[in-house]
């Protein structure tokens, strides 16, 4: 997906989020080797090359990656823009993006063969080599664990935990709440599967939604690798929106328990709080 020689542009990064983040991928050790602000070409950003557009950017740097910190009313026509450019991943950190711009820049990309991350998410790491995204950048180590996560805070905490245990991290990718996303959790379980480097994969899924009940029926079907998950949101009530515009439970569906039963059913042991997890991890290194 990404690794130490991934090229990364920035769309947006003459904004404070876009800068402040771009420094921080750059200190992580990311190749960011340009910046596009339409009406800012020209400029450079801490050393960065800004350009007019993402074609621009593309054909004098070569890019494989894009970051969108544009606010949601533009971030479809930026992201559909990178896409059209050929930029084969574009990872959407913006929130508040309405559902159909969501859908049209997801559909866009299956057209062009392009994976979507987001949006509304914390992007991808992969410790000693990237990071795009917003993810802290003091809390990994390299590792062969995998971790996939609709929350971007619960992310940071497992992902500091594990480290405080000596677990390190192959990968973590922030998938997002919202109801609409490029990249699911059975992507990302595809994904882990065919990297040599996770033996193991760390699943932290919230209330709302069926995609862990998805996940866990592909982890029934397909996935070899040991899967330790987490469900937030067991304290909620039906009927309730919490948090995520996704984390939505309905006439039984969506709730913690029904997804900890389906996680459960598949072979997967499911922690009931997140500092659990590393225990359990380590219950799975013994078998």
């Amino acid at each position: 997906m990404i690794d130490g020689r991934s090229r990364v542009i920035v769309q947006g990064i003459t904004g404070h989020q876009g800068r402040f983040h771009a420094q921080a991928m750059r200190a992580f050790g990311t190749r960011v080797v340009a910046g596009v602000t339409p009406g800012k070409g020209g400029e450079t950003v801490d050393g960065v090359p800004v350009y007019e557009s993402v074609r621009e950017a593309a054909s004098s740097q070569g890019v494989d990656v894009s970051v969108v910190f544009v606010p949601a009313p533009w971030a479809k026509d930026s992201a559909l823009e990178a896409l059209e450019a050929g930029v084969p991943l574009v990872v959407i950190v913006t929130e508040g993006m309405p559902v159909h711009d969501a859908m049209t820049v997801i559909q866009f990309a299956r057209v062009m063969n392009a994976r979507v991350i987001g949006p509304n998410c914390p992007g991808v790491t992969v410790p000693g080599a990237a990071k795009v995204g917003i993810m802290p950048n003091g809390i990994f180590r390299e590792g062969n664990t995998a971790v996939v996560s609709r929350s971007g805070t619960l992310t940071y905490e497992v992902v500091n935990s594990l480290t405080e245990a000596g677990m390190g991290q192959s990968i973590c990718l922030g998938i997002g709440g919202d109801p609409v996303i490029g990249t699911s959790f059975v992507d990302a379980l595809g994904l882990f599967e065919a990297d040599e480097r996770t033996s193991e994969i760390v699943l932290i899924g919230e209330i709302g939604g069926t995609a862990e009940e998805e996940a866990a029926s592909y982890i029934s079907a397909k996935t070899k690798k040991p899967v330790v998950a987490y469900i937030a949101g067991r304290t909620a009530p039906p009927g309730r929106k919490m948090g995520h515009a996704g984390a939505i439970i309905s006439q039984g569906r969506g709730s913690a328990r029904s997804k900890a039963e389906a996680l459960r059913a598949a072979g997967v042991r499911v922690a009931e709080r997140p500092s659990e997890i590393a225990r359990l991890l380590t219950d799975v290194r013994r078998r």
